[in-house]
């Protein structure tokens, strides 16, 4: 049996982080500035006695341990200051571990910040060179794969620009050109991708399948993107507070996420955002039940409640239609629906100013799994949509529970939906 590729084996990192005290600066201070090496150990232990700088131990990694084998993908998810980057951070060597063992058998490419690697001041084409070389390309190979790597970055017309005047999607697109270009055994990708467009992300998609599927390589990927984890990796890792809480299936892993962040419960927009549009401004969308009550944990799919999207909108034109658009773990579209789908003369009327709306799901129509729900407004015919990012909160929600029981006999299936539908024999 082949050794794994990543060994990692209880690395932890920890920072000393320094408090001080006020913001007053005392010419004792800017003294020992000019001074530093004679009066450095002094200052210190001075600041320390009249309580003025205490340090603190913060672990931002503690007790890491786990495998990779080779051409396994793997993504690694968890909230702001899980310790994710971190993690990639000491895997691709820039910071050392307070303790523990890393063992990494191949080269590894790293995609962690905008612009790694890349000098302001060169051109597109100069950063190429420089960047391969930096990844450890000879200049022989970078030539041999140059007009590849151009043409999957899609910045031909801007390659003897420097690139301090590229946008940051141009930066990312150039940098995981190269780094995908490498052909490294382990190629570590971080949030990063997040910055290009939708098209470019997923073209990044398609590569990385590419190179684990084709060339058996090795990735590991961290995202907020659920959807994007889902869809390359088979196997998740999920870290809170520098720690590993769960790790195995993908989907399973998912779903505690989602459940242990609450990301159930509603999802609140500042009102003052206009959210790139100016026909509407949600404040609030959630999930209920035909009771009025908000859900705040996974929906059991044996229920006979019916299940409703509720959203709080403030409409200033009465014109405008609402809709959402439900889409699966995988980011397929299992259905959009508006206040306008039924005839005309049942239309949902809506007022200039505040409106709650509310739409059903019915019973028993959900397959088990993990969804999500993306607000839609239009007008003339164009829609807005909230997509998802830091201000724009996703609601999630799950549907769980076993799909046989001593009503429905049908056992578990596959596919979105799982409807009751009605059978008869005419003959």
């Amino acid at each position: 049996m082949s050794k794994p590729i990543i060994e990692v084996k209880n690395i932890g990192k920890r920072y000393n982080i320094t408090h001080q005290q006020g913001g007053y600066v005392a010419f004792r201070d800017i003294f020992a500035n000019v001074l530093r090496n004679p009066f450095k150990f002094a200052k210190h232990k001075a600041k320390k006695m009249v309580g003025l700088e205490k340090n603190e131990e913060f672990w931002a990694l503690k007790n890491v341990s786990f495998d990779v084998a080779e051409g396994e993908v793997v993504g690694i998810i968890g909230g702001n200051g899980a310790g994710k980057s971190t993690l990639l951070k000491i895997l691709s060597g820039i910071t050392p571990p307070t303790e523990g063992e890393i063992i990494m058998r191949g080269n590894v490419a790293s995609l962690l910040e905008v612009g790694t690697g890349f000098h302001p001041e060169l051109t597109g084409r100069e950063n190429i060179f420089l960047n391969g070389a930096i990844l450890g390309m000879t200049k022989k190979e970078i030539v041999k794969k140059f007009d590849a790597i151009v043409a999957f970055s899609g910045v031909e017309k801007f390659l003897d620009t420097p690139v301090k005047h590229y946008s940051s999607g141009m930066y990312v697109r150039l940098a995981f050109s190269v780094a995908a270009h490498m052909e490294p055994d382990v190629l570590i990708v971080d949030e990063v991708l997040a910055v290009g467009d939708a098209e470019f992300q997923k073209k990044c998609m398609g590569k990385m399948e590419e190179v684990t599927e084709k060339e058996g390589r090795t990735i590991l990927f961290v995202s907020h993107n659920l959807d994007a984890i889902q869809q390359l990796c088979k196997r998740t890792i999920l870290l809170e507070n520098g720690e590993i809480v769960e790790e195995g299936e993908t989907r399973q892993v998912i779903e505690r996420y989602l459940l242990k962040n609450n990301k159930l419960k509603t999802t609140e927009w500042e009102a003052s955002k206009k959210h790139g549009n100016a026909y509407f401004s949600p404040t609030r969308m959630y999930l209920g039940d035909n009771k009025g009550n908000v859900i705040t944990s996974a929906v059991d799919n044996l229920t006979e409640k019916y299940i409703y999207i509720e959203a709080d909108i403030d409409i200033p034109d009465p014109t405008v239609c609402a809709a959402y658009g439900l889409y699966s773990e995988n980011n397929q579209v299992v259905y959009w629906s508006s206040q306008f789908d039924t005839k005309k003369e049942d239309w949902v009327k809506t007022t200039a100013g505040k409106n709650i709306l509310r739409s059903e799901i019915p019973k028993r129509l959900l397959n088990e799994g993990t969804y999500r729900i993306e607000l839609i407004v239009s007008h003339q015919n164009q829609p807005w949509i909230i997509r998802p990012n830091s201000e724009n909160p996703t609601l999630f929600f799950t549907i769980q529970g076993n799909m046989s029981d001593s009503t429905y006999s049908t056992g578990p299936r596959d596919g979105l939906l799982a409807p009751i539908l009605k059978w008869e024999k005419i003959k």
